[in-house]
């Protein structure tokens, strides 16, 4: 019966868009990219690939630069944000390097072009590397500014038919304040994207949750932080949120 369970789970999200931040790459350093923590993500992503689930990434810029923030300093907002996309393609050649020492076959896909270094994003070159069992890593947002990398999970995982976007953090779930300032904060295990909208809980900005709502491809928020957390997640097991 269990095994029945599992695998009844495994087609449920048989193919899904993992979206981790900047930040989370971090690790404890106040800057740039721990290796450590980018050998740890690369290590779900195997355990979850080796489940027979085929998955791809978004990664953020924020640990290197943000173009909202290089906005708020006086520069040009678009100019910020395309040095943002060029901060997100260095965190997917981190985690492409990471994944291949682990001998899991893996493509960064950029959409600005960058042929030294990635493939350009095409969308049915993206769905073959998938099909094939590689995990591909989406890098440089959407390719244009005033668009946030939550977006563009958003919109790679509705362009590739994802069973789920999961979002990474460093907290288990939605919670109704910041638990790391506010201990009476309580997490939420299930939320409508309206919900989420209406009550401004930032599991995501507006226009990706409108997004994926749009095309009925749930959220589920949990910490990439704990070990086997993606895993659990995808079984549906553990403490994360879904959004649906």
């Amino acid at each position: 019966m269990a095994d029945g369970e599992t695998t009844c789970k495994a087609q449920k999200y048989s193919r899904v868009l993992l979206k981790i931040s900047g930040e989370s790459l971090m690790g404890q350093r106040a800057y740039g990219i721990d290796t450590e923590m980018v050998a740890s993500v690369a290590k779900e992503v195997k355990d979850v690939v080796a489940g027979g689930v085929e998955v791809c990434l978004v990664i953020g810029g924020g640990n290197i630069f943000r173009g909202v923030s290089g906005a708020a300093a006086g520069m040009e907002r678009a100019t910020g944000d395309y040095m943002g996309m060029l901060a997100t393609v260095m965190n997917a050649l981190a985690m492409q390097n990471a994944l291949e020492q682990l001998e899991v076959p893996v493509r960064v896909m950029s959409a600005l072009p960058i042929s030294a270094v990635c493939e350009p994003y095409i969308r049915r070159r993206a769905t073959r590397h998938l099909e094939k069992g590689r995990v591909v890593i989406f890098a440089a947002g959407t390719g244009n500014p005033f668009f946030t990398t939550d977006t563009a999970a958003a919109l790679r995982a509705s362009e590739m038919n994802c069973t789920a976007l999961l979002k990474g953090t460093r907290v288990d779930g939605v919670y109704s304040a910041d638990p790391e300032k506010d201990p009476t904060a309580t997490r939420y295990d299930r939320l409508s994207y309206l919900q989420v909208l209406s009550d401004d809980l930032r599991v995501m900005d507006a226009s990706a949750i409108s997004l994926a709502r749009e095309n009925n491809i749930p959220i589920l928020v949990f910490s990439i932080e704990d070990s086997g957390g993606f895993q659990r997640v995808l079984n549906e097991e553990g403490a994360f949120t879904i959004v649906n």
